[in-house]
């Protein structure tokens, strides 16, 4: 499959836009009252940990085949 460079850079953009986005929100989760109960974290925080890392590491893989694509498609 050949991915052209318009489609390269939406899929870089996309995990970009993933890397900007996510660390924000898990900040705010962080910080979120329900986060922790006595200390210990609660699962309102492992369920948005867990949907964070996912986000993450899915929104990496786009930007990385985005830049390979990138490389390979013709000018």
């Amino acid at each position: 499959m050949v991915i052209n460079k318009r489609w390269a850079a939406f899929l870089v953009a996309v995990g970009v836009w993933t890397w900007l986005i996510w660390p924000r929100f898990g900040l705010a989760i962080w910080k979120d009252e329900r986060s922790f109960a006595d200390g210990a974290p609660t699962s309102f925080l492992w369920v948005h940990a867990l949907l964070i890392a996912a986000s993450l590491a899915i929104g990496t893989g786009v930007g990385v085949l985005g830049v390979k694509a990138w490389r390979r498609a013709a000018d």
